[in-house]
């Protein structure tokens, strides 16, 4: 079974609506227009439509025909997009480029908005499943944890989902591929920041004084042992520090260093190590220099990982859309994050990546020339509609 002929036949209409969702991108918590247009679709097509979770969330609860008594396993499923921008500006100049100065829709969340619409339109048009359908559009995936708090305001509790699937493009996979993780898809985020306390000193006396600037130099290097020599090579982690701040002016060596950065991990024990690890080595070079670093962990996303009965049925699934040939079994996992990593710790599911065809740097995630790409919109929506009315079969 290939893309489906009815959602081929409003491809046109999806890339409308995908286009002007670029071009009027909405940061975290702040996506009232994206939600008022999601909101107005599910609507007209006949969707039940429950808005508030998380502040701009929206939630299409629709009824397949029956009672949901054939279902293999559940009787209910939610399928998750995601609706938020990044703050960035675009540098694309096509007609339907961001409206919107320093907000871009860089990871193709327009596109995963889009495609759940098309999938939304389609099983409200035919119905031809058995059970309950929540389409799930979530706000603020984007570092601000949308996903935890439309869970906090009672996602599940209302709205029950005995499974839940989410899906991203991914430009490094030729368009028209799936890939499925039985596993671990996506990493932890965790952020930390290390302060480093030293003394003053005017810049052209140093002995008189504890350059925290130096320690601070020392210890981003130390750190890099965390990876290299405490952690099995088997396992994947990644210690970044990304952001240092210090000083005021050339001439004078500041009291105070501070460093920021991101931890990634996939095994919960090596990522319940690594604060400890981060700061017995800030803490003993600061020691050696005569100074002292203290560490502020700060717990972000969970690492997103998919069941495995769930990630075998997904493949299938993908296996009817694209062909088995296009389907990508256990990839290596990105160790960029996820806040759906949330909903699967919540409830089975899957997480799957459908190629983009990348290409050119431009289109990579978080570029500012990246570009959804159009064509796999009815890829993308055949995906849900088809993993709907497989798992959710209609009585003979």
């Amino acid at each position: 079974m290939p893309v489906i002929n009815r959602i081929a036949e409003f491809h046109a209409d999806m890339t409308a609506w995908r286009r002007d969702i670029h071009a009027h991108p909405e940061l975290a918590y702040q996506e009232h227009r994206t939600a008022d247009l999601v909101a107005a679709k599910l609507a007209e097509w006949g969707i039940a439509v429950h808005r508030g979770l998380a502040g701009t969330g929206v939630v299409g609860v629709l009824q397949g025909q029956g009672s949901g008594t054939k279902a293999i396993g559940p009787k209910s499923i939610g399928l998750r997009a995601d609706m938020d921008a990044l703050p960035m500006p675009e540098a694309n100049a096509f007609d339907h480029a961001s409206k919107n100065p320093g907000t871009m829709h860089a990871c193709g969340h327009d596109g995963h908005t889009t495609m759940l619409l098309g999938a939304a339109r389609y099983l409200a048009e035919t119905r031809n499943f058995d059970g309950t359908v929540h389409f799930i559009f979530q706000p603020a995936e984007e570092g601000k944890g949308g996903g935890k708090k439309m869970i906090e305001d009672g996602l599940f509790r209302q709205f029950p989902c005995d499974r839940v699937f989410g899906m991203h493009n991914w430009p490094d996979l030729p368009a028209g591929r799936l890939a499925v993780h039985p596993g671990p898809v996506m990493a932890a985020a965790d952020q930390f920041t290390i302060t480093v306390q030293g003394h003053g000193a005017h810049a052209a006396m140093p002995h008189n004084g504890i350059d925290p600037v130096l320690v601070a130099a020392h210890i981003v290097t130390a750190m890099q042992s965390i990876v290299s020599r405490n952690t099995d090579p088997f396992d994947s982690a990644v210690v970044s520090v990304t952001w240092v701040e210090a000083g005021t002016t050339y001439n004078v060596i500041p009291n105070e260093a501070k460093l920021h950065g991101t931890i990634r991990t996939v095994r919960p024990e090596t990522r319940a190590r690594m604060p400890e690890r981060i700061a017995r080595v800030a803490e003993n070079v600061a020691a050696a220099f005569g100074a002292t670093a203290a560490l502020e962990h700060r717990p972000g996303y969970p690492p997103t990982v998919n069941a495995q009965a769930e990630a075998e049925l997904a493949a299938q699934v993908a296996a009817k859309v694209v062909g088995s040939a296009n389907v990508v079994w256990n990839p290596d996992p990105s160790m960029g994050a996820e806040d759906f990593g949330y909903m699967l710790e919540e409830k089975p599911g899957c997480y799957v990546w459908l190629g983009h065809g990348g290409g050119a740097p431009g289109c990579r995630l978080h570029n500012p020339h990246y570009d959804f790409n159009d064509d796999i919109l009815t890829t993308g929506a055949s995906y849900w509609a088809t993993l709907v009315e497989t798992l959710l079969p209609r009585s003979p």
